[in-house]
C-alpha cells in the first residue's frame, strides 16, 4: 500500500520506465509503410496530451517549422491500436497490476451510467430527454477506491440504462477472470434506476450480492411482499467512489477531451474513455 499512498495524482503523461512497464507490452506495430523516426512512447504521449488539452488534431502542439510527425499519422495510429484491441488490453492490464498488488477492494462494487454530450453529432448517439441532451452513455464499475474494474457498455443516450446492466455483467465477469479475480460474495451497489427483478436474478446468478436502492415508481403505498435487501451505509459510498471517478473523468485539469464527444466516430471517443480510465488506475503508480 505504500505505492499507492505515495502517489494519488491523476498522471497526464507517462515517462519511459512507466509506459515500457504498463503500455508497451500491450501495442502492436505497423509494418506497412515508412519507419516511425518516433518512438512509441512520444506516439503514445501525444495522444494522452490531445486526452488531457482537449484540442483539435491539427492543434496538437507539434513543432509546425521541422515536424517531427504529422497529426493524421497519429490518428492512424491510434485507429490501429483500437482495432487491435490494444487500448482494452492496456486498461485490462492497469486492473491486473492493481490486482497483483493488492490494491484492490472488490467486496463493494459501485456502477452507474453517465452520458457525454455530443454536439457536432456522430454515430451512436441519442437524445436524452432527462439530461435534455444528445449524445451516448456508458455504464462502468469500480471497487471502494475509485479503482475503474471493468469495461464500460456504451448505448445511446436515449437507452435505459436498466438493461445496460445485464450487458456489463458479462464483461465484467469476463475482466475477472482474465485477472484471476474472485467476485463470490461481492456486493453490487446500484442506484434506483437498475432496481427490477431481471437484475436482481442477474446479479444473483453470478454468486453477487444485489444492494439497489428501492425504486418506488410513484406508488403511493409501500410495495407488497418481502423487502428486498437494500443497506443505506453501503448505498452511501457511491458518492465518494462511482461518483468521483466520473467527476474525474469530466475534470476541465485531467481530460478535457471527454467533456463533449468531439469524435464523430463513437470508437475513437471510447478509446479515450479507456485510456482515461487507465490513467485513473495507474494514479497508484505515477506521480502527475
Amino acid at each position: 500500500m505504500a505505492i499507492s499512498q505515495q502517489y494519488q495524482t491523476i498522471p497526464t503523461q507517462l515517462d519511459a520506465q512507466q509506459f515500457e512497464t504498463f503500455v508497451l507490452p500491450h501495442l502492436s506495430i505497423g509494418h506497412r509503410g515508412s519507419k516511425l523516426k518516433l518512438s512509441l512512447h512520444t506516439i503514445f504521449n501525444y495522444v494522452l496530451k490531445l486526452l488531457y488539452m482537449g484540442c483539435q488534431w491539427k492543434e496538437l502542439p507539434i513543432d509546425k517549422d521541422r515536424p517531427e510527425i504529422h497529426y493524421t499519422r497519429i490518428y492512424r495510429i491510434l485507429r490501429r491500436w483500437e482495432a487491435d484491441g490494444c487500448i482494452d488490453a492496456i486498461f485490462n492490464g492497469s486492473v491486473l497490476k492493481l490486482h497483483q498488488d493488492d490494491l484492490l477492494d472488490t467486496s463493494i462494487i459501485h456502477g452507474d451510467g453517465t452520458t457525454t454530450a455530443a454536439k457536432k453529432g456522430g454515430d451512436n448517439i441519442g437524445f436524452n430527454g432527462h439530461k435534455k441532451v444528445k449524445g451516448d452513455k456508458v455504464v462502468a464499475f469500480c471497487d471502494r477506491h475509485c479503482n475503474v474494474i471493468a469495461p464500460f457498455v456504451s448505448a445511446l443516450g436515449n437507452r435505459n440504462e436498466s438493461p445496460m446492466l445485464r450487458d456489463a455483467l458479462p464483461q465484467l465477469m469476463q475482466t475477472a477472470r482474465a485477472i484471476g479475480l474472485d467476485l463470490s460474495g461481492t456486493v453490487v451497489s446500484l442506484d434506483g434506476v437498475y432496481d427490477c427483478r431481471k437484475n436482481r436474478k442477474a446479479i444473483f446468478n453470478r454468486n453477487m450480492i444485489p444492494n439497489i436502492n428501492p425504486n418506488p415508481r410513484g406508488r403511493k403505498k409501500p410495495k407488497r411482499g418481502r423487502k428486498q435487501l437494500f443497506k443505506q451505509e453501503i448505498f452511501a459510498e457511491r458518492f465518494r467512489t462511482i461518483e468521483r471517478v466520473f467527476a474525474w473523468e469530466e475534470d476541465e485539469d485531467k481530460f478535457r477531451r471527454l467533456l463533449l464527444r468531439f469524435e464523430r466516430l463513437s470508437q475513437v471517443h471510447y478509446a479515450f474513455k479507456s485510456l482515461a480510465y487507465t490513467m485513473i488506475n495507474l494514479r497508484h503508480y505515477c506521480s502527475a
